[in-house]
């Protein structure tokens, strides 16, 4: 593990709110199906990657 399970219990709340964030900001318009679906894709992969779940690059090697 990359960080402290206490961090990790807080980026995961952040997350949940910037998850809520994102989607509204597609409901209104304001953002486009597949930049929404970017910016969850690469903040996810972040929260993965703090928990050790994750290698950038991994699936290429």
């Amino acid at each position: 593990m990359k960080a402290s399970q206490d961090f990790i219990k807080q980026l995961e709340l952040l997350y949940e709110q910037y998850e809520k964030e994102v989607t509204e900001q597609l409901k209104t318009g304001i953002l486009k199906e597949k930049t929404a679906k970017t910016y969850l894709t690469h903040s996810t992969n972040f929260v993965r990657w703090c928990r050790n779940d994750f290698v950038p690059g991994g699936r290429n090697k």
